[in-house]
């Protein structure tokens, strides 16, 4: 009797022990579900999300909806796309419920999945076509590798991979990774800003009109309120009177930024100093300066042009900010072939694509966050860019043409028949020249001590000779921002796309993320810079080792888990048997 009620104790011990194990176990992942959370144990950090994105999501007050069309059947790299985005998308949601997503394959959705792919383009996504190898052949699919993002009444398209050009597959696909949080943190930021800021293009000196630069400026409407202004010597134009000063003082800036693309006349020393004041009050100028004339419409007809000097009455200014464009053009054996007719067969011109050395091929070194990562980038007609020390100035070299690079100076004769020859190499030997430069800083001002009696007279009479810490970009293509036009209806193409080719460079990402970096305030911009390591399996020892590591994957846990167990069985044996 006493034998049996202890065996009853024991085993109502047991049965309330797994009861207990088994409350604490719902109760864990009851918590676990409501609260996320990990410990990054990375050596650069890849899983801890900035604090400038933590303090913008922390402040979403309505949800926003990522449908992410990265779901189904593809190779390793998208896999691992895939679940990288997954993970950061789990940590906005776990520092805000209001970031929700879901993962969605495009190809499951209804009976007609041509219409279901027309309806994602037209929302904005760009499809990519995916060559799947396998052992017994190859497949081919098309694929979303982006989410569209909803935020209330409106709605944004959000690209996960990014393209490069020159770049492996596998690289490109971890610079998209590393980009994650500052892609979805800038879409989350377009869609839930209340009031855009405002930025300008500067008109009235022969700059790149309305119609010339139509893409760049869709794209920075975006993220920015854009507009395009006259200086015409008038204050008022980018600057804003404090209305309780009776003395008429100009307060404040109007824009965030301003754009100068391209400009061909000479700027008024009125113009200047209303330019150089700005900067004094914290403005940010994004400057795209040809110091050459020259143009291919000539080069077109005559097969020849002249490239000369341009005047704009610039030089003294950008001397005083640590700049000098020089007086040359740059050619490079990294450039941009063009079509060139070069015979012709049956009454039909042939038309070639040669090599043009005038039109360098950027490949962006630099690991700032405005230029790192990005694809590519074209040119036309491009100087070399000198830095000058200035106390208070630090400068950023963000573009620079290969180390195949040669130097012509002014005038400069341009001819294509140039083309017809085979380079000489020995004279493409020019170390690598800057061509787009950032400076931050203090800027001292140009007038200070120089004020004319024209400006002297001028209704801006809060003279300042040095500004507060600011920035301006410069860079020696005026054509950078401009967009081509297609040939056959005259319609504006994507800046950065040359149809010739039928390639796209990474312009217009080079302009937004300049303008981004000058206007940024919360930080984001610099999520950019974080590097994250590409570690790579070696496929070839894989695929020759296939079945050893199968074995070793497969046995290994197994023994993990038998042989604790087996020594337990010894133990218990030998114990109980005495």
């Amino acid at each position: 009797m006493k034998k049996t009620n202890i065996q009853k104790a024991k085993k109502q011990k047991s049965l309330l022990t797994i009861a207990i194990g088994v409350l604490v176990l719902i109760s864990v992942n009851i918590v676990a579900s409501r609260f996320y959370g990990r410990a990054d144990l990375t050596a650069e950090k890849r899983y801890t999300l900035s604090d400038a994105t933590v303090e913008m999501v922390s402040q979403l007050d309505d949800i926003v909806y990522f449908k992410v069309y990265l779901e189904g059947d593809f190779p390793s790299g998208f896999k691992r796309l895939r679940n990288e985005t997954r993970e950061v998308l789990r940590q906005f949601n776990s520092v805000n419920r209001n970031v929700q997503f879901e993962f969605i394959n495009p190809s499951s959705i209804g009976n007609n999945v041509n219409a279901v792919y027309e309806e994602l383009v037209r929302k904005g996504l760009n499809p990519t076509d995916l060559h799947v190898r396998q052992e017994d052949g190859s497949s081919q699919k098309i694929i979303f590798p982006g989410a569209i993002v909803s935020y209330r009444e409106k709605e944004l398209p959000l690209h996960l991979l990014q393209a490069q050009m020159n770049v492996g597959h596998e690289e490109a696909l971890n610079n998209s990774v590393q980009n994650l949080e500052y892609n979805i943190s800038s879409v989350i930021r377009r869609l839930t800003e209340a009031k855009k800021p405002k930025i300008a293009f500067i008109e009235g000196h022969g700059e790149l009109d309305n119609r010339d630069t139509w893409d760049i400026g869709s794209a920075l409407s975006e993220y920015y309120q854009v507009e395009r202004i006259a200086i015409g010597g008038q204050v008022a134009s980018i600057t804003e009177r404090n209305e309780s000063d009776s003395l008429g003082i100009v307060a404040r800036n109007k824009y965030e930024a301003l754009i100068i693309a391209r400009p061909d006349t000479l700027f008024s020393e009125k113009d200047k100093f209303i330019l150089d004041q700005y900067v004094m009050r914290g403005g940010k100028i994004l400057w795209f300066i040809d110091p050459m004339l020259t143009g291919m419409d000539s080069l077109q007809f005559t097969g020849n042009t002249i490239g000369l000097p341009a005047t704009l009455n610039l030089d003294d200014m950008f001397f005083r900010y640590g700049v000098r464009f020089e007086k040359k053009l740059v050619m490079d054996l990294s450039c941009l072939p063009i079509p060139i007719t070069t015979g012709n067969i049956g009454g039909q011109p042939q038309v070639d694509f040669l090599n043009w050395y005038y039109f360098p091929v950027l490949t962006p070194q630099s690991k700032h966050p405005i230029v790192k990562n990005l694809n590519v980038i074209k040119t036309e007609f491009v100087s070399p860019l000198d830095t000058i020390e200035v106390n208070g100035l630090t400068p950023t070299v963000l573009l620079q043409t290969s180390e195949y690079s040669r130097l012509v100076n002014s005038p400069a004769y341009i001819s294509l028949e140039m083309l017809r020859e085979e380079p000489d190499t020995r004279m493409f030997s020019h170390p690598p020249v800057p061509v787009a430069v950032l400076m931050e800083g203090i800027f001292p001002s140009l007038y200070t001590n120089r004020l004319t009696p024209e400006i002297l007279n001028s209704e801006l009479i809060d003279f300042k000779d040095e500004s507060v810490p600011t920035a301006m970009i410069f860079v020696a293509d005026g054509d950078m921002p401009g967009n081509q036009f297609r040939s056959g209806d005259g319609m504006p193409l994507p800046v950065g796309y040359d149809q010739y080719t039928q390639q796209s460079f990474g312009n217009r990402d080079f302009i937004l993320n300049a303008v981004n970096y000058l206007c940024d305030d919360s930080g984001l911009i610099n999520v950019r810079s974080r590097d994250l390591k590409l570690r790579l399996l070696d496929r070839a020892r894989i695929k020759e080792s296939k079945t050893i590591i199968q074995i070793i994957n497969v046995l290994i846990p197994m023994l993990i888990i038998l042989i604790p167990g087996i020594l337990k069985i010894i133990i218990r044996k030998r114990k109980y048997s005495r």
